[in-house]
């Protein structure tokens, strides 16, 4: 399962920004002065990286086919050219050269390229013959990097489009060559490079982190180029990828003298008739994270099955036998969720919005408490500042309205959250926490399998356990949702994409806590 893998080894990467395109190219500016070291050293010393990785990963009797561009990235696919050839590849280059004029580090890569013996080499400077492209062949995309902000249009986007339509397998340096580093919006989806691999120089790309842009960048992976950041405003960013290491240190040890009494008191209002689901998989998924104890809200109808699935929560039973229709007294509570199964019947609509009239507790809020919100947007202004809320795309599209692609999806809901100071949890892969200070950090735990009915009640109880447990709501929305998924990728582990329940989640979840907490005594960091 190679998507699995690869989400399972890249959070253990350092906590990254994500910085835009500018940001770097003003840390490649900042680095050349500062290391010092000129430019055409610093390409040198990313294309070994980058040529590295190609050979770590295909042997020498793949043919390798290289489109280079007239810019850095272009000169960084004739420097990658070049090294493969030293150590035995058989290359073929095509520099695409059709102004008549190359950047300056280009031109001195191509001068070093055609002395090396045995590389076919072509310069592009009117029309173009192209090559054919087997299934066997690696070819290299080094036609452009980060520093495009318009769609790709005439000969170079019908060199794109010739290398889509191959089999062939393509790797792109930096950045697929086409792809905008943050919005693409207004992009041309047929004129980028639709990678296999895209190795990215020392920080991840906003665009590389949306779910639409997954055909073109394919499975990525950071290269270190050794850039100097200087931690100063100019690189400060809003973005970050989380790190398993950050993440860990957030983890309360338990005192010896604990009891169920110190470890916080939840309360769960979910589930109304038909939907006792929800209520239990939310409940047990809180129950598995390390509370001491959590009461369900929930009407007569549920009573039997939550007892029987969930024999250690305490209910409440509401007045109405079929729905949530009355609050409840949060005085002994510690946090509060409310919403999954919960219904939209209209005694619940208007206990719900009593319920955020008297809440007092840390409160997290899915499914049918979103919705219900998202019908009456004005009500969003109630909410206590700092309340959790962990909607699905439509879920969201209710709070924010449609969006034309991630990027803005993501840009309206950090500015909601800043507005309202929220915590907003963009569920998906690569889940986004967004957070009141206008940060947003992507959590690397989580597979496809997690796709799956209940999957986001696990997701509730596990926020809501932490939350009674006395983390800070910023603490238990990053931590909740790195083990969720990592819950989820041990349960795929055993069970394969397919196999997954969200009731497996909810089993794995003990498995997450001790993984982490493992990986912490590991991999200690003395400071």
């Amino acid at each position: 399962m190679p998507n699995l893998l690869f989400l399972l080894t890249i959070h253990y990467l350092c906590n990254m920004k994500i910085l835009t395109a500018v940001q770097m190219r003003e840390l490649d500016a900042y680095t050349i002065e500062h290391e010092p070291i000129s430019s055409i050293d610093l390409m040198e010393r990313a294309s070994k990286a980058f040529a590295d990785k190609i050979i770590s990963r295909w042997n020498i009797s793949t043919v390798v086919k290289v489109f280079a561009g007239p810019g850095n990235n272009g000169g960084d696919a004739l420097a990658v050219a070049r090294m493969l050839s030293n150590v035995g590849y058989t290359i073929q280059v095509y520099l695409f050269n059709t102004k008549g004029h190359l950047s300056s580090d280009c031109e001195t890569n191509k001068n070093r390229l055609q002395k090396c013996h045995g590389v076919i080499f072509e310069e592009i400077r009117s029309s173009f013959n192209p090559p054919i492209l087997e299934e066997t062949d690696l070819v290299i995309d080094g036609l452009f990097g980060s520093g495009i902000n318009r769609p790709l249009s005439a000969g170079f986007a019908s060199v794109v489009k010739y290398i889509n339509s191959s089999n062939a397998t393509v790797v792109s340096i930096d950045v697929p060559s086409g792809l905008m580093c943050e919005d693409n919006a207004y992009n041309v989806s047929s004129h980028v490079v639709k990678a296999n691999y895209t190795y990215t120089f020392q920080y991840p790309k906003l665009s590389f982190f949306f779910p639409e842009n997954e055909t073109f960048v394919g499975h990525w992976e950071i290269v270190d180029i050794g850039l100097v950041d200087p931690k100063k405003e100019f690189t400060s960013s809003p973005y970050h990828f989380t790190e398993e290491y950050e993440v860990g240190k957030l983890l309360k040890n338990r005192s010896r003298f604990v009891h169920k009494g110190s470890v916080g008191h939840a309360a769960l209002v979910a589930g109304k008739g038909g939907m006792a689901g929800a209520a239990i998989l939310a409940a047990r998924a809180c129950l598995r994270s390390g509370v001491g104890k959590v009461t369900v809200r929930t009407p007569e109808c549920n009573v039997i099955p939550l007892q029987i699935s969930v024999p250690e929560a305490v209910l409440s039973i509401d007045p109405d036998p079929f729905c949530f229709s009355a609050p409840i007294e949060e005085g002994q509570f510690d946090a509060m969720a409310m919403g999954p199964g919960m219904g939209k019947e209209a005694t619940t609509v208007h206990a719900f919005l009593c319920q955020l009239g008297l809440s007092k507790v840390p409160l997290v809020l899915d499914a049918d408490a979103i919705n219900i919100l998202g019908d009456n947007r004005i009500w969003i202004e109630r909410l206590p500042k700092r309340t959790i809320l962990t909607p699905h795309k439509k879920e969201l599209f209710g709070l924010i309205s449609k969006t034309v692609n991630s990027y803005e999806q993501l840009e309206k809901t950090r500015t909601l959250c800043m507005k309202q100071e929220l915590f907003i949890v963009i569920k998906g892969a690569l889940s986004a926490v967004c957070c009141p200070d206008g940060k947003v950090y992507f959590n690397p735990t989580g597979n496809p399998g997690m796709a799956t009915a209940g999957s986001g009640d696990v997701l509730t109880g596990v926020i809501l356990s932490l939350l009674a447990q006395e983390y800070s709501p910023e603490q238990a929305t990053l931590l909740g949702v790195y083990l969720h998924g990592l819950a989820g990728d041990i349960a795929a582990e055993k069970l394969g994409y397919e196999g997954v329940l969200a009731g497996d989640i909810v089993e794995c979840l003990p498995a997450a806590f001790l993984r982490l907490r493992n990986s912490m005594k590991s991999n200690k960091k003395i400071v």
